[in-house]
């Protein structure tokens, strides 16, 4: 249900885009796309000209050192500013291969792979070629919204995937820390199931009042969450406060532990198949 309503907003807030449009980001674009010109017309030496007539004025005393020290800076400012139009300087580790392969394609958008590796002096095989292709996918994804939005998209199809395989798995955790109770593991995995249930509710209200106001607190939904899981634990297991509290604490450790290898493999995933 939580996947049905998030991408009934997402199609909702699509299909409001294309109906009303928004002028409002077009004449931002359009903005932007004036002032890259003007800039590109203007090189460094220009830029220093300009500043040396402002410095020209009676009303700045400044010696030729001052000057020449002020006007140095300039100029190191604008070619600074001139290398930074061509894009953003995307770095992944330093000098790696990686690294070359991103800046290269940037500059060279539409050469071939192949091609691009014979330039780069690199054996042409799979391995090479993948990570060329992505580093080409890792160009265009800092720079559109939209791609960011359809790698997040993709990123929840395959989460929702993968909730289902790391479950059963943070039920292996739960069994351990309740070993001397007499539940079995499947009794354990429907107490998972039950409190993953009411995440998602939760998730959901926090979705749909976050789509009619712009500025839902997701702070009181965590709370809420986590004061429900405890209370939860407490009356399924039926042990003591300490006790409950010393095990919700290891509980919620291991499944940040495990929430973190999950997206983390999960993005890897969705960036390899991007």
């Amino acid at each position: 249900m939580f996947f049905i309503v998030f991408g009934a907003i997402d199609s909702y807030n699509k299909f409001n885009e294309l109906t009303k449009g928004s002028s409002t980001q077009k004449s931002s674009i359009v903005d932007i796309q004036r002032d890259i010109e003007n800039a590109k017309k203007i090189d460094p030496d220009s830029i220093r000209n300009m500043v040396d007539k402002q410095l020209n004025s009676p009303f700045i005393p400044l010696d030729s050192a001052q000057r020449k020290k002020i006007l140095d800076k300039v100029e190191e400012d604008a070619r600074d500013t001139t290398r930074n139009r061509n894009g953003p300087n995307i770095s992944f580790g330093g000098d790696s291969r990686f690294d070359k392969f991103v800046n290269f394609s940037k500059k060279n958008p539409d050469m071939d792979i192949d091609q691009a590796l014979d330039s780069l002096k690199y054996e042409k095989n799979f391995g090479n070629r993948f990570l060329y292709d992505r580093a080409k996918v890792s160009g265009t994804f800092f720079e559109s919204k939209e791609n960011r939005k359809k790698f997040v998209n993709q990123m929840l199809s395959y989460g929702s995937f993968s909730l289902f395989v790391l479950l059963p798995i943070f039920t292996l955790f739960l069994k351990f820390f309740y070993i001397r109770r007499k539940f079995t593991y499947v009794e354990h995995l429907i107490f998972v199931f039950h409190t993953q249930t009411v995440f998602f509710i939760l998730l959901i209200l926090f979705v749909v009042l976050n789509f009619f106001t712009q500025n839902a607190p997701v702070w009181l939904f965590t709370i809420l969450f986590l004061i429900y899981l405890f209370l939860a634990m407490k009356k399924f297991y039926s042990q003591g406060f300490f006790k409950t509290f010393a095990k919700y604490l290891l509980v919620n450790f291991v499944y940040f532990i495990l929430a973190t290898i999950g997206v983390t493999f999960v993005a890897l995933i969705s960036f390899a198949l991007y």
